[in-house]
């Protein structure tokens, strides 16, 4: 058993700077057939604008001077960043910010295909960059962008006979299809068929869910550590006991632990070990994430990584809400449960340890309790207008939260949700 000491503490996440105005930066997952991530669509904001142009302070000094805000290949965990480019910034060659290797320029499909641009195309993709053609349609021009694209992208809510007919005709083998707006189950089965091999949109946070079902025993008893967290202090004597029933509960645990997200001296090898070592605070959080990491076995490791992105961003931001960090934590943990276990959170919530008001704001009541993970889930649509609304709408008193501190807790919850996945799995 280790030796007994001062709790340590999980380190934080380096804060990280964002040079220039603030501007809102978000990712969105671009998912293979296997339902692992094979790059993330980076969407910023410049008014209603999301592309990358030649205005200063995106193309310099925000977004990609500093390869989005801290490092490209770390706010994609070194996978393709797919970036919306307009002609200036593909001819005047703005993008060689980017790092090519790690880079895909999305072209919209409406651009003029001058010879300007696709000799500029040309010499990007010969520097090692891979282009996508943007919102593909059947008023696309076969030539000459298409015959340069790596990916063709299209919007899957306006995929009509016509578009599906021209896509077939194209008998492209090398390009890979991505369906966007993939929303449901349904739709992603469709895009399927239609020989699409990458897809994005919320399809795999919204699996056909199993009503009328209750939570199955073989995770009740993961709920029931849930509960057991909340106790203060905490029985760790049946905590223990209850996450010993599971080998790989127990594996997961202790790797934590001894992982990096814990800045700690000694090998731990026991359960007791761990709570006399980190501490309760943090003994709370390391199990509850492996817990997640067992219910979300057979999911999509990116509803995981989702889940404790918001755990983290909630957790950051409860100050600036007025709010409880530990109960926000969890709220943002929990919030993708329904995803892991294939059941509606109405069914959960007889199982969760949590206040009437975090309980209503799982289900989508809009109170100030939910407002975290509200403007979380609005940022991840990309919808700006919905996060400025939520902040305008929380209390001034003593003060709302200034957009730069909730962009500066986004950057920082990705960092987090990063080490902690590549230690959880």
């Amino acid at each position: 058993m280790a030796t007994q000491g001062a709790p340590a503490k999980c380190p934080e996440a380096v804060p990280a700077k964002i040079a220039g105005e603030v501007r809102y930066v978000a990712r969105q997952p671009i998912l293979n057939l296997q339902g692992r991530v094979h790059g993330y669509e980076l969407l910023f904001r410049n008014a209603p604008e999301t592309v990358f142009h030649r205005d200063s302070d995106i193309a310099a000094r925000t977004m990609l001077d500093n390869a989005v805000i801290f490092g490209l290949e770390m706010f994609t965990n070194g996978l393709p960043a797919f970036v919306s480019c307009t002609t200036e910034a593909l001819t005047e060659q703005l993008v060689h910010v980017l790092a090519p290797k790690k880079t895909v320029l999305a072209i919209p499909s409406s651009l003029e295909q001058t010879v300007a641009l696709v000799d500029a195309c040309r010499e990007l993709k010969d520097q090692g960059f891979r282009l996508a053609l943007d919102d593909f349609n059947s008023r696309t021009s076969l030539k000459p962008l298409v015959n340069l694209a790596d990916y063709i992208r299209v919007d899957f809510t306006r995929l009509n006979a016509e578009e599906r007919q021209h896509l077939r005709r194209m008998n492209c083998a090398s390009i890979a299809r991505v369906a966007k707006k993939v929303d449901t189950q349904e739709d992603y089965r469709e895009a399927c068929a239609e020989g699409f091999t990458l897809f994005q949109g919320n399809y795999f946070c919204h699996p056909v869910l199993l009503k009328k079902h209750k939570v199955p025993a073989s995770r009740l008893f993961h709920f029931e550590i849930v509960k057991l967290l909340h106790h203060d202090p905490i029985d760790v004597r049946k905590v223990s006991q209850l996450v010993m029933r599971d080998a790989s509960l127990t594996f997961r645990l202790l790797r934590l632990v001894n992982s990096p997200v814990c800045a700690i001296q000694q090998e731990v090898r026991s359960i007791e070990a761990a709570i006399l070592v980190i501490g309760e605070e943090t003994f709370r959080r390391i199990v509850s994430l492996a817990v997640l990491s067992e219910i979300n076995a057979d999911q999509p490791p990116e509803i995981l990584q989702m889940a404790l992105l918001r755990a983290r961003f909630c957790e950051l931001t409860a100050s600036l809400f007025a709010l409880d960090a530990a109960e926000q934590y969890l709220l943002g943990l929990l919030s993708l449960v329904p995803a892991m276990l294939c059941l509606p959170m109405e069914e959960l919530i007889p199982s969760l340890p949590l206040r009437d008001q975090i309980c209503e704001a799982l289900q989508g009541t809009m109170n100030l309790e939910r407002s975290p993970l509200a403007w979380l889930e609005s940022h991840e649509r990309g919808d700006w207008e919905a996060c400025d609304a939520i902040v305008e709408a929380t209390p001034s008193n003593p003060r709302r939260p200034a957009p730069e501190q909730l962009i500066q807790c986004y950057a920082d919850a990705v960092v987090w949700a990063e080490a902690a996945l590549r230690s959880a799995v």
